[in-house]
């Protein structure tokens, strides 16, 4: 796994990593960097996933075999703040789901290279899967009060937990302090009182964001903001002259193992039609079958 990321320490009493990037050119796919990080004695894998802007399920799979509630002192933690930029127009919001993460993409301003922010979200469970499309945001609000869906209520009360019809602003709202509501009806990408989901298949459907970083993303995006849903569990993309595969494991209402490797020569083959390449065949299984979501070099030569 080493070989794979680029080391260094970073001081856990802070959130080192940014969350925004400037693209140099449209061939330039690659943001962020892998690092590694010491745990100290109180710390969970979990706490460190938010400190570190990163899921709690890609937390797990790059780190196999750390305990999640007891890392331990001193256990190096590796933190996978690397991405291939989705394929697709770069404007406005896309939503992967299957790498469960958000890509913004503000106006470029005059003067300044075009620029990406990236967060990680929850997303809907199995049985109540987030919509694909292309949608926009239609409202925004701050302090949102929850209003369930009946279908949501009931499931509640057969658990023996019965919601209101409406649950207040406050810190027992799952919606947290902001809301934008999507052109879908009844969906939102919305902060949490729960943290520790985000990153997982946890929601009914929304989409979940840490609270500090919705309360960043929410004055950037104004009404009439273009939202893309996509479900792109394999990017490729260049940097350096370098070709990189990062394979996510697949939505289970999507996965077969034939359509992922059908996902794979297809992104492989954009990508080598701008450029031509020699490709190392076992790095690319290996990926396909660990599905981490890191990105990999995949090209031999210079």
């Amino acid at each position: 796994m080493k070989t794979l990321i680029t080391l260094f320490t970073l001081s856990l009493s802070i959130n080192a990593l940014a969350t925004s990037y400037e693209l140099p050119s449209e061939y330039f796919d690659v943001i962020g960097t892998v690092s590694m990080v010491e745990a100290k004695h109180e710390d969970t894998l979990l706490d460190i996933a938010r400190r570190t802007d990163i899921g709690q399920d890609q937390m797990e799979r790059v780190n196999p075999g750390v305990d999640r509630w007891l890392p331990g002192a001193g256990t190096q933690i590796i933190i996978p703040s690397k991405h291939i930029l989705p394929a697709g127009p770069r404007k406005g919001v896309v939503l992967n789901l299957p790498e469960m993460r958000l890509y913004y993409y503000p106006p470029k301003k005059a003067g300044q290279l075009p620029q990406v922010q990236t967060y990680p979200i929850g997303i809907g469970r199995m049985d109540w899967a987030t919509p694909l499309g292309k949608t926009t945001i239609t409202a925004k609000t701050k302090d949102p009060a929850w209003r369930p869906t009946e279908n949501i209520r009931r499931e509640h009360a057969e658990r023996g937990d019965p919601l209101p019809r409406v649950v207040p602003a406050g810190p027992n709202n799952p919606l947290g302090r902001y809301a934008l509501r999507l052109g879908i009806p009844s969906y939102l990408i919305h902060g949490t009182n729960k943290p520790f989901g985000v990153g997982m298949r946890v929601s009914h459907g929304c989409i979940r964001m840490l609270p500090e970083d919705i309360e960043k993303l929410f004055p950037q995006l104004p009404v009439g903001t273009p939202v893309s849903i996509i479900n792109q569990p394999v990017k490729a993309g260049w940097y350096g002259g370098k070709l990189y595969l990062e394979v996510h494991p697949p939505l289970e209402e999507h996965y077969d193992k034939g359509a992922l490797v059908e996902e794979v020569m297809l992104a492989l083959d954009d990508a080598t039609a701008r450029r031509p390449i020699e490709l190392n065949n076992i790095v690319i299984d290996r990926e396909v079958n660990q599905q981490t979501g890191l990105p990999t070099v995949i090209s031999t030569g210079r």
